[in-house]
């Protein structure tokens, strides 16, 4: 029968398994360190109070309340039942947020300079002032109140305007309506 020759194992010197074990938790770390930062931020929603039905679509118009705000707790913008069409005018942060909300809950929605206005600096139009400075992450609370199709929303806006014209005595250019218990002209 063939002999195996024997090798004799080193005794490890004191220490050297916690130090081993200590250089594999560093070696983990700094791994789970760098795919954390690799990783994009990406928009973040936080549901306050829950909403019903279906979200609003990419080319809907949702009418909102909304406190916009600084990392420090700036507020730089707020509105009350505003409407904002999706895909136009807004950042895309803010559109990618809403389209993951309800009809009737309140949010608070973190968007990522990446995804707001990025190195771009903005400023108020009449002051001049720095209203949100370059590479800004922005956070909003948001009541979402309704949503409706952008034909749909014009639909509205034609007969609120309608409207207004009624009460203000007509169409423009046209004669202006009679005061309640005047005779019709003949």
């Amino acid at each position: 029968m063939a002999e195996v020759t024997r090798v004799p194992l080193q005794p490890l010197k004191k220490g050297s398994l916690a130090k081993l074990w200590l250089g594999v938790i560093l070696v983990i770390l700094l791994g789970a360190g760098f795919a954390w930062l690799t990783v994009p931020k990406g928009v973040s929603v936080t549901e306050l109070t829950a909403g019903t039905g279906a979200s609003p679509g990419k080319t809907d118009v949702v009418v909102v309340n909304y406190v916009g705000k600084l990392d420090d707790g700036t507020v730089f913008d707020q509105g009350q039942g505003v409407p904002i069409p999706l895909g136009q005018g807004t950042i895309p942060g803010f559109g990618e947020g809403l389209a993951k909300m309800k009809k009737g809950g309140k949010y608070t929605l973190h968007i990522p300079a990446e995804k707001a206005y990025g190195p771009k600096e903005q400023k108020n139009p009449m002051t001049g002032e720095v209203v949100i400075p370059a590479n800004a992450d922005l956070t909003f609370e948001i009541d979402l109140i309704d949503y409706m199709s952008e034909a749909d929303f014009q639909r509205r806006m034609q007969i609120q305007q309608m409207m207004q014209m009624q009460q203000q005595g007509g169409a423009p250019g046209g004669a202006p309506s009679l005061p309640e218990g005047a005779p019709l002209p003949q």
